[in-house]
């Protein structure tokens, strides 16, 4: 589990079919490197990764082909691109964003990138069924990993804008960005349990047999501690 607070911006370099070489900057590095063991998880980009070796300078993960097929990781440029870090959350951490579990719905492009008075303004756009649905005004969204407030979006959640401030977009990879670029995309939890306990025809017995909304009554809720 981690937060969306990005610690640091590295460099991913593939050395082979399902491993990736990550090297982190200094002074930036021991935000990542300290306390870091091998098996621990490390967001990259967005994307939960296992770490299977330690270097001086940076660590090894191991990345399925799957995952290599659903998200950005596998496109670089050169052999290497810029990815955002964030290790995973330990409890009593405070949790600045929300919660992001580095299991990505899908991907995005960025239309456009405008910068104004107090912020950037960031357009993306995606045809993933998976990533749209649970795209709403004010919702949160994982953008390359990045805890994100959806400011503006289409009912379908095909496009959405993001207001970034200056200082997450200078301490993340958003600013390389250009229109165009590739983005990993991971919607709320929340709004993903929601969605299932919502779901009418639950084929699940007792007291969630039926969870649609017309099954949300008052009294549902008060039964259940809600009121």
């Amino acid at each position: 589990m981690f937060t969306g607070l990005i610690q640091t911006v590295g460099t991913l370099h593939s050395i082979g079919v399902e491993h990736l070489q990550i090297t982190c900057p200094e002074p930036s590095a021991g935000l990542i490197l300290h306390e870091l063991a091998i098996g621990d998880s490390v967001a990259v980009d967005g994307v939960c990764l296992t770490v299977t070796e330690i270097l001086a300078t940076g660590f090894v993960a191991v990345v399925s082909p799957e995952t290599q097929v659903r998200t950005t990781l596998s496109q670089t440029e050169g052999g290497s691109k810029r990815v955002n870090l964030e290790t995973s959350l330990k409890v009593g951490s405070k949790l600045g964003g929300h919660f992001v579990t580095g299991h990505v719905d899908g991907v995005g492009i960025l239309k456009s990138s405008l910068q104004t008075a107090s912020s950037w303004e960031m357009t993306f756009t995606t045809t993933s069924d998976r990533v749209s649905r649970y795209i709403l005004p004010k919702g949160s969204i994982a953008v390359n990993g990045i805890s994100l407030t959806v400011a503006e979006c289409d009912p379908a959640g095909s496009w959405f804008k993001v207001a970034v401030i200056p200082h997450t977009y200078a301490e993340t990879n958003l600013a390389q960005l250009n229109p165009g670029s590739w983005v990993n995309l991971e919607g709320d939890i929340l709004g993903k349990y929601v969605e299932k306990f919502l779901r009418s025809g639950s084929s699940h017995s007792g007291a969630i047999d039926d969870l649609s909304p017309a099954g949300l009554t008052p009294d549902f809720l008060a039964e259940h501690g809600y009121l």
